[in-house]
C-alpha cells in the first residue's frame, strides 16, 4: 500500500482513497506569466511519481492540475493592486490571454520533456470565476467572510482551525507572509477572496455581487479542485513554499465553506536550491529546462537527479550534479542498449522480483533513491546476462519514467568540424600532441568528441553535456582548499572574468608586465563566459606557468566566484582585483610591504568611511573603515582566521565592506595606499547592469550587510577605534 508523509498530521500515512480503487489527486500548477523554473518542475515531478506509484499498486488516478492565468494573487500583490500577468502583457504589447497561452504551452512542453504524464484536467482560473463567486457567497453565508473597502476577506478569527497546516499561531501571523498592512482588514492574517478592480484596470475584470473585480489567488484552487474532484478528495500536492499562506488559506476557506474534510493528505516537496540558496528570480540563480537543454543536457537527466534525493530533502542543484546524473542515466541506457543488441532471454521471475522491489520502494513514501540503488545493484550483478539486465530495467522504467529505452549517444553528423579532425589526426601522427590537444578542444566546442581506438582509428560522436562539462566547476568546493598549505608565491592575484575580453586583456597583461622581483601567481576564473574569453585565458596559461585558469560552468555569485581563487591561492599576500584595474608599475612590492605589519587587515588604493554603517563615502584618509574591492589586498593567513567570503553576497556591492569589517572586528586596521601604481577604468559590473536590477541586488546585499553589522557601530573609525576581539572571532 502506498504511504506518504502528510503535512497536516506530520506523519507518514497510508493512502486510502475515499472511493476504493480510485485516487483523486489535485496539484497546484503553474502561474503562467513567466517560464516555470526547475524548482517548480521538481514539485511537478513529485506528483508524477505519486501517480506512477499509485497505478503500480493497482489504483486508478484522476489528476487535476490548475493553470493560474488571472495573476499571481498573493496578498502582497492583491493589496497593492498588482497583477503580474497584466504587467507582463502591457510591457510586451500583448493581451494577458496571449501571454498566458504562450507560457502555458511552454509549461506543457517542459512537462512532456521531463516524462511527466499530463493531468486528466488542466482547469484555467479564468474559466471558473462563477465557481469562485459561489464559494465566496457560501463563506459569507457561514459568517466566514466580510466586505470592506470594496474587497471581500476571509475572517481567520472566525475559523478556529486556521494555522494548523503550517503550525502558525493566528495571533502571531503577519499580513499574508510579509505583505503590506491593509487597514480594511479586521486581522492582519485575513486574506483576500475578491479584490475590487482599481480605477483604469482594463483586463481581467469580472462583474460580481461585490462589484467589478478579480479573485484572490487562494480561492482559485478551492473552486477548481471542488469542481472536478468534489468537496472532499484524497491527495493535494505542492511545494513547501505553498504551505503558507496558499495552502493554509485554501484549507481554511474550503473546509469553512463545506464543513467537511477538504484533502485527506497534503504532500509537499522540499525546495530545490541553486548554489546553496533557494532558486528564485530575486537571487539571480534561476534555471529553466530550456537553459539546461541549450547546454546539452538531456531533460531526463534532471529527472534522474531529482530521483536521487528524497522529495522531503532539499536538493542543492549544480551543473556538476546534473552532469553526474546524466552520466548515471547514460550508464543505465547503455546497459539496456547492450542487452537489446545481444542474445539471450530474461528470467521472468527475476524481472518480476526487481519490479516488485522498485514498486515497494516507491510505496514507502517515494523512496526513489532506494529504487535507483536497486537498479544499480542489478547492473553490477556479474553473472546476469545483458538481456536479463535490460529486461529488468525496462520493466521498472514505467515506474521511474527515465526513458531507459532511448539510445545513450549518437554519432556526429558531418559538418564544419571535419578540418579540425583532420588537423588533429595529422598532429597525432607527427607527435605534435599540444597541437592535437588544441584541435580536440576545437572539436569539443563544435559539439564533437573524438574517440581513439586501437590501431589509430578514430570514431567521432556527438558531444554530450558530460563531455562539455569536463574541467568545469560549479562551486568553490570543487577546488582544493590550499589555505593550510605553505606559501608558494609572494602574491596571489584573484581575477574574476565575466565578459569584456578587452578589459581582461588590459588588466591581465598589465599585472604580468609589472610583477617585479617577487614571484606572483595570477588565478583567473572564467565565470561562465567561455568563448573567446575562455580561449584567451587558456592561451595565456599555456604560455605563462604563473597563470592558472578555472572555468565555471555557469556564472557564480560574486563571493562564490572569488572563493574559487581564494581557496586555490598560495601567495603570502592576496590581491583581489577587478578586471577594470590596470597596473601602471610594480604594485606587488608595496602591498607586500604594507601587509608585513601584523596589525594591518586590508590595504588598497581606494577606501571608504562611514558614520552609521548606512552611507559610505570615498575618502583621502589613510585609515579607513573598508577597502574597496576594485583593489583589495590582505594576508592569506586572514582566510584561516576569519574565513572565506560570505557566499550570500551574489552581487559585488558591500562584499568588500563586509570583509573589511570582519578584519576590523578581529582587531585589525584597514589602510589606504594612495601611491599604489594602479588606475581604475570602467567598472562593468555597475555601469552596464540594468539600473533597476542593480538597485534591487544592491538592496538585497545591504540588508544582509546591515543585519550583520548594525550593532557594531564601535568598529567604524569615526567611533574612535576598533574592536580588540580575538583574531579568530567575528560578529
Amino acid at each position: 500500500m502506498l504511504r506518504l508523509h502528510d503535512t497536516l498530521t506530520r506523519t507518514v500515512r497510508p493512502v486510502e482513497p475515499l472511493t476504493p480503487g480510485q485516487l483523486r489527486l489535485y496539484s497546484c500548477g503553474p502561474t503562467v506569466y513567466r517560464s516555470v523554473h526547475i524548482g517548480n518542475l521538481r514539485t511537478y515531478l513529485l506528483a508524477d511519481w505519486i501517480k506512477r506509484a499509485a497505478r503500480g499498486s493497482g489504483l486508478q488516478v484522476r489528476h487535476v492540475k490548475n493553470i493560474t492565468d488571472v495573476g499571481h494573487m498573493r496578498q502582497e500583490l492583491a493589496e497593492r493592486g498588482g497583477d503580474k500577468v497584466i504587467a507582463a502583457a502591457l510591457a510586451a504589447g500583448r493581451t494577458p490571454r496571449q501571454i498566458a497561452d504562450a507560457y502555458e504551452a511552454d509549461f506543457h512542453a517542459d512537462e512532456a520533456a521531463l516524462g511527466i504524464e499530463p493531468a486528466d484536467v488542466f482547469p484555467r482560473a479564468t474559466g471558473h470565476i462563477k465557481e469562485m463567486l459561489a464559494l465566496i457567497e457560501r463563506l459569507q453565508g457561514r459568517g466566514l467572510a466580510y466586505t470592506a473597502g470594496g474587497n471581500v476577506y476571509f475572517d481567520t478569527a472566525a475559523h478556529p482551525g486556521y494555522g494548523r497546516l503550517s503550525g502558525n499561531a493566528t495571533a502571531a501571523l503577519r499580513a499574508g507572509a510579509a505583505a503590506e498592512a491593509d487597514p480594511d482588514k479586521r486581522h492582519p492574517a485575513d486574506f483576500t477572496l475578491w479584490k475590487a478592480a482599481e480605477p483604469g484596470r482594463r483586463f481581467m475584470v469580472w462583474e460580481s455581487p461585490f462589484g467589478p473585480g478579480f479573485p484572490g489567488w487562494h480561492i482559485e484552487c478551492s473552486a477548481m479542485s471542488m469542481a472536478y474532484l468534489g468537496e472532499s478528495f484524497d491527495l493535494h500536492t505542492g511545494g513547501v513554499d505553498n504551505i503558507f499562506p496558499h495552502h493554509e488559506d485554501e484549507l481554511a476557506q474550503s473546509e469553512g465553506a463545506t464543513g467537511a474534510t477538504f484533502a485527506q493528505l497534503w504532500v509537499h516537496g522540499q525546495h530545490l536550491l541553486a548554489d546553496g540558496v533557494k532558486m528564485a528570480k530575486a537571487t539571480g540563480n534561476v534555471y529553466t529546462l530550456a537553459t539546461l537543454t541549450e547546454r546539452g543536457y538531456d531533460p531526463l537527466a534532471f529527472r534522474y537527479l531529482c530521483a536521487g534525493v528524497h522529495y522531503r530533502t532539499r536538493l542543492n542543484f549544480t551543473l556538476t550534479a546534473l552532469t553526474a546524473a546524466q552520466r548515471g542515466l547514460q550508464g543505465l541506457r547503455q546497459v539496456v542498449a547492450r542487452g537489446a543488441a545481444g542474445a539471450g532471454a530474461a528470467d521472468p521471475t527475476l524481472v518480476a522480483r526487481v519490479r516488485r522491489e522498485v514498486q515497494q520502494a516507491l510505496e514507502d513514501d517515494l523512496a526513489l533513491p532506494r529504487a535507483l540503488a536497486t537498479c544499480w545493484e542489478l547492473v553490477r550483478r556479474g553473472p546476469l546476462d545483458p538481456a536479463g539486465k535490460a529486461a529488468c530495467l525496462l520493466a521498472v522504467d514505467p515506474l521511474l519514467g527515465l526513458g531507459l529505452d532511448r539510445p545513450p549517444a549518437r554519432a556526429a553528423a558531418d559538418g564544419a568540424w571535419r578540418p579540425a579532425a583532420t588537423a588533429r589526426e595529422e598532429a597525432r601522427s607527427t607527435g605534435a600532441y599540444a597541437t592535437a590537444d588544441d584541435q580536440r578542444r576545437a572539436l569539443l566546442r563544435a559539439g564533437v568528441v573524438p574517440e581513439d581506438g586501437a590501431g589509430g582509428a578514430t570514431r567521432y560522436r556527438a558531444a554530450t553535456a558530460v563531455d562539455r562539462h569536463r574541467g568545469l566547476i560549479s562551486s568553490p568546493q570543487e577546488v582544493p582548499d590550499e589555505r593550510d598549505r605553505a606559501d608558494a608565491a609572494a602574491v596571489s592575484v584573484s581575477l574574476v572574468c565575466r565578459d569584456h575580453l578587452a578589459d581582461v586583456q588590459r588588466c591581465l597583461e598589465s599585472l604580468r608586465r609589472h610583477r617585479g622581483p617577487a614571484p606572483v601567481e595570477i588565478l583567473a576564473l572564467d565565470n561562465g563566459a567561455g568563448g573567446a574569453l575562455g580561449a584567451y585565458l587558456d592561451q595565456v596559461a599555456r604560455s605563462d606557468p604563473a597563470v592558472r585558469v578555472f572555468h565555471a560552468d555557469h556564472p557564480l555569485g560574486e563571493a562564490a566566484a572569488r572563493n574559487v581563487t581564494l581557496r586555490a591561492a598560495r601567495g603570502t599576500v592576496i590581491l583581489v582585483a577587478d578586471t577594470g584595474l590596470e597596473a601602471t608599475g610594480d604594485c606587488f612590492t608595496p602591498l607586500h610591504r604594507a601587509l608585513s605589519d601584523p596589525g594591518t587587515g586590508a590595504v588598497g588604493r581606494w577606501g571608504v568611511r562611514t558614520d552609521e554603517l548606512r552611507e559610505f563615502r570615498q575618502v583621502e584618509d589613510l585609515e579607513v573603515d573598508a577597502i574597496e574591492g576594485y583593489c583589495l589586498a590582505f594576508s592569506r593567513g586572514r582566510l584561516r582566521e576569519v574565513g572565506l567570503f560570505d557566499e550570500g553576497f551574489r552581487f559585488y556591492r558591500l562584499l568588500d565592506f563586509d570583509w573589511s569589517l570582519r578584519l576590523r572586528a578581529a582587531g585589525l586596521h584597514n589602510r589606504r595606499l594612495p601611491d599604489l601604481p594602479v588606475t581604475m577604468h570602467a567598472h562593468r559590473g555597475w555601469e552596464e547592469a540594468d539600473p533597476e536590477e542593480r538597485d534591487r541586488l544592491s538592496r538585497l546585499n545591504f540588508r544582509r550587510f546591515y543585519a550583520r553589522w548594525h550593532h557594531r557601530q564601535d568598529l567604524v573609525v569615526a567611533a574612535g577605534g576598533r574592536s580588540e576581539a580575538p583574531a579568530a572571532g567575528g560578529p
